[in-house]
C-alpha cells in the first residue's frame, strides 16, 4: 500500500508544494522549490553582445558558465539596477541552469495544489504563459512564476 501521497477524488495528490517566494520591486513572486538549486548573492556579470535586454550576462558558477536572467525585464518590468542586496536563484529550467536576478527571497511557503488560484481570464496570454497560478497569502497575492518560459528556446540553444 503506498501511502506516500494522499490523492483527491480528482486524482491530483493532495500533498503539500513547497515554494520559494521572492520579491521584484513592490511584487512578490514565486517558484516551486524543486527548480531551485541555490541561491547565492549578487555577482558582476561579463557582458555578451547580440542577447535579449533580460539577459545581464553570465558568470562563473564553480568552473560552468550560468547565464544570469533579469527577472524583472523578463516579466515585463523595468530591468533591475543590481546591488549588493540583490540575489540570484540558481535554478533547473529542464536541461539548462539559469540564474534568477531577483530583489531578495522572503520566505519558504507550504501550500496545498488547492489552494492555487487559476491565472483569471482577464490576464494575457503573455501572462498566462509566465504565471501558473495565484496564491492568497496573509492579505496578499503572490504570483506562481513557470519557469519553462522564461527562456526562450533560442536563448536557451545558444547558452
Amino acid at each position: 500500500m503506498n501511502t506516500s501521497g494522499k490523492t483527491a477524488a480528482d486524482g491530483k495528490s493532495t500533498d503539500p508544494s513547497e515554494l520559494i517566494a521572492f520579491r521584484i520591486g513592490a511584487q512578490e513572486f514565486c517558484v516551486d522549490i524543486m527548480t531551485v538549486r541555490e541561491i547565492r548573492g549578487w555577482t558582476a556579470v561579463t557582458v555578451l553582445p547580440q542577447v535579449p535586454s533580460f539577459i545581464r550576462g553570465v558568470i562563473n558558477l564553480r568552473g560552468a558558465v550560468l547565464p544570469i536572467v533579469d527577472l524583472a525585464g523578463r516579466l515585463g518590468f523595468a530591468n533591475a539596477e543590481p546591488t549588493a542586496r540583490h540575489v540570484i536563484i540558481v535554478a533547473q529550467i529542464g536541461r539548462q541552469t539559469v540564474g534568477l536576478l531577483v530583489d531578495a527571497v522572503s520566505d519558504i511557503l507550504t501550500v496545498e495544489d488547492t489552494a492555487i488560484q487559476p491565472t483569471p481570464d482577464v490576464a494575457s496570454d503573455l501572462v498566462r504563459r509566465f504565471v501558473r497560478g495565484l496564491l492568497p497569502v496573509d492579505g496578499r497575492m503572490i504570483s506562481l512564476i513557470s519557469l519553462d518560459n522564461v527562456l526562450p528556446d533560442a536563448v536557451l540553444e545558444a547558452a
